[in-house]
């Protein structure tokens, strides 16, 4: 990918095939970096979310043979804008010349530039179709709109992606293994569900914000965890999904300063993201947190998460969820092996977020904690009552928690028995070669 801030592009003068490379990196790295800002700036504009996409989409195609012949504009962005703008009233124009929509964005044209249809200047920036001060709001009210409740889970996750992360469907197929097909259908669907409920393209107001925030911020640690541990194919990690994650959470932050759960989550994505270097080994398979070289850990994304673990503490009154969550990744990245972690704290706040947001699986994670600082056999306890609770049946998770806990209790059938059911359980090929190996080991 381009840097966005890299030189101008020179073309050449037979506009061949190093124009045009050039034209696509220069085309990709805007998409990549502003395609939210785009299509939300269109989606205002057009008040048609499905029609804002389409000519976003329509104004890139144009862009690619454009800027290889004369190369990249000053303002790629106003550029898009405004080519996308002219789509808009082209079709609107078609439709019908007496239609009130088009007379109203018609009428913020010069009438020169409406009836003859010319192509905006290349560095044009007086007549874009935006507010420059409600780009962010734009952006903000984009992701809103596509995590908004009407849509199943996998909508929200696929229409992100697509409209504000700016993936294409190829990219968002291959980063969760389903085929192009599924995700082309999820983003139809979703669209026309939006268009059906009414959603409006706006933010909402102050007192649901926080409330659809949850939505938002769902959705991205849906895309990360995926991305940090997938759940099915031969690859332990989908980095393209966890960086993806981490970028639109990036944004999120920057939109909304004074949230402390956006910082929060952001804290949790960089630090877990940290260790991503050290989790597989040289043939991908998966090496686990007691025999990572922490050395190769991303000390840059460790300052980075401690950084907005900071923020959500110093702009919140207390952590939630998310940072909860990172606040436990935190002690694992400031400690130099497994055996020095500070496993009390990481027991405490385990038990804390058990408060905060009961589930299942922080229930398993705190019995894991709980085996660290006191041994297997307190922590045999709880996770024997998750099996009879039922609240993990079907998980790999749980038989393979118990078959650690098992095995360093000396009760080694029992430990394989588990370790067995895991490992048919599990959809992951690297994560289930390393049940195998230790199931194998206990033979």
């Amino acid at each position: 990918m381009a840097r966005a801030d890299g030189p101008a592009l020179t073309p050449t003068a037979s506009g061949g095939p190093s124009s045009a490379e050039s034209a696509r990196r220069a085309v990709e790295a805007v998409w990549r970096i502003e395609s939210a800002r785009i299509v939300g700036a269109l989606t205002r504009y057009t008040r048609d979310f499905d029609l804002a996409e389409d000519i976003a989409q329509e104004a890139v195609a144009e862009a690619l043979v454009t800027w290889s012949r004369e190369g990249a504009p000053a303002n790629p962005v106003g550029w898009l804008l405004s080519t996308a703008r002219r789509r808009a009233i082209d079709g609107f124009r078609r439709r019908s010349a007496l239609d009130a929509r088009y007379a109203l964005l018609a009428g913020q044209l010069s009438e020169g530039e409406a009836s003859s249809g010319a192509v905006p200047s290349r560095d044009r920036t007086d007549d874009l179709p935006w507010d420059p001060d409600r780009m962010d709001d734009d952006v903000l009210a984009l992701m809103f709109v596509a995590c908004h409740p009407v849509l199943s889970p996998e909508a929200r996750v696929a229409l992100t992606l697509r409209v504000v992360g700016g993936l294409s469907s190829e990219e968002i197929a291959r980063a969760f293994l389903v085929p192009v097909p599924t995700v082309q259908a999820r983003i139809t669907r979703a669209k026309k569900t939006i268009a059906a409920a009414g959603v409006p393209f706006e933010l909402p107001p102050p007192e649901e914000r926080r409330e659809r925030l949850g939505g938002v911020l769902g959705v991205l640690y849906v895309i990360f965890t995926e991305g940090s541990t997938a759940t099915t194919g031969d690859s332990l990690l989908r980095p393209d999904a966890a960086y993806e994650a981490i970028r639109l959470a990036r944004t999120l932050a920057a939109l909304l300063p004074d949230e402390p759960e956006v910082y929060g989550l952001l804290s949790l994505f960089e630090l877990t993201a940290a260790r991503f270097p050290a989790r597989t080994g040289p043939d991908g398979e998966a090496v686990l947190l007691e025999d990572q070289d922490r050395r190769l850990w991303d000390r840059s994304a460790i300052r980075r998460g401690l950084a907005a673990l900071g923020r959500a503490q110093a702009v919140g009154r207390g952590l939630g969820p998310y940072g909860l969550q990172a606040a436990i990744a935190a002690c694992h990245a400031s400690a130099p092996s497994v055996g020095e972690t500070d496993w009390e704290r990481v027991v405490l706040l385990y038990e804390v977020l058990g408060r905060v947001a009961a589930s299942p699986v922080v229930e398993l994670n705190r019995a894991v904690a709980v085996a660290m600082a006191h041994g297997p056999r307190e922590a045999l306890a709880i996770v024997d009552e998750l099996v009879v609770s039922g609240r993990l049946s079907g998980s790999y998770l749980l038989p393979s928690v118990r078959g650690e806990l098992l095995a360093r209790l000396g009760r080694t059938a029992e430990a394989r028995a588990e370790l067995e059911l895991a490992a048919r359980l599990c959809r992951n090929v690297r994560e289930r070669s390393v049940l195998l190996r230790k199931a194998a080991a206990l033979a």
